[in-house]
């Protein structure tokens, strides 16, 4: 029997989100795969109301790795429920590894997003701290609230994000965090808000799958 590879932590930034490609199996395996355990996450932490079961689940990447979401839900389109889920545990993890960055460029941001910074909520002065905090809450959200209002919540922070990388015209990668070189500018974090945003607009009209 081969023994297991070691599975490395994949390193990446909020606008390196599409750089994973699933192709292993047949695709139409994988869609069914994705969507089927996507479901499953989000209909067994609303269900059960339990705070150990919630917390299992926002904490869900610190358990099984961010590779492992990645290869269930990071190819599935940005507007549908895996796709939705994958930025959000991607967005939490970025926070969680490089909280000095997000807070820069969330305090950059807010003199041009300030509707987006109130959306967003995030406690003041944003700090590291702050930053993970809203990631966890934006993920407990979906599990015990308004999963419409958590991406909501996501898709304004992204916002932020993107209006303080504008402001600095920075498109640099982030040495630390980046996959593949890909860099993390102002517009793919725009992009990544708008898609959050249209995903909270599909779940109120029960059309995000």
């Amino acid at each position: 029997m081969s023994t297991p590879r070691p599975r490395r932590p994949v390193m990446l930034d909020p606008a390196s989100l599409d750089s994973f490609a699933q192709d292993r199996l047949d695709p139409a395996v994988i869609t069914q795969i994705a969507h089927e355990t996507a479901a499953v996450v989000v209909r067994t932490g609303r269900a059960r109301q339990d705070p150990e079961v919630t917390r299992r689940l926002v904490e869900l990447v610190d358990d099984i790795g961010l590779s492992t979401v990645a290869e269930l839900w990071a190819a599935r389109p940005a507007r549908s429920l895996p796709g939705a889920l994958w930025r959000l545990y991607a967005l939490r993890e970025w926070v969680r590894r490089d909280g000095a960055g997000a807070s820069t460029d969330y305090r950059d941001g807010l003199a041009f997003a300030q509707v987006s910074g109130a959306i967003a909520g995030v406690a003041t002065p944003p700090g590291p701290e702050e930053m993970r905090r809203l990631a966890d809450a934006v993920l407990t959200g979906v599990f015990t609230g308004d999963l419409a209002g958590a991406l909501e919540r996501a898709g304004a922070f992204c916002r932020v994000v993107a209006a303080g990388r504008a402001s600095r015209d920075d498109v640099r990668p982030i040495e630390s965090l980046a996959v593949r070189g890909l860099a993390s500018g102002a517009a793919q974090i725009a992009t990544m808000a708008e898609d959050l945003e249209a995903s909270a607009k599909l779940w109120r009209r029960e059309a995000l799958d």
